[in-house]
């Protein structure tokens, strides 16, 4: 997947777990864990929601690999 993140890192910073990291931006435990494993790409406002609650930016935290093929 050419959507890679830096979400686990930036929450460890926090040091919150994703359950309540989950809460905080309005998702669930699971996807919180699927977006961290590369499984699965959130939607733009969902993403804009991590970056505000982690006080970064949106590509600090996702990066787009151009180049890179979906399998």
């Amino acid at each position: 997947m050419p959507l890679r993140n830096r979400l686990k890192e930036y929450r460890a910073r926090l040091n919150i777990n994703q359950q309540d990291f989950g809460r905080l931006v309005g998702t669930s435990r699971q996807t919180i864990s699927l977006i961290e494993r590369g499984d699965y790409s959130p939607s733009v406002t969902l993403a804009l929601k991590i970056a505000k609650a982690l006080d970064a930016r949106v590509e600090d935290v996702f990066v787009y690999e151009e180049g890179e093929h979906e399998e």
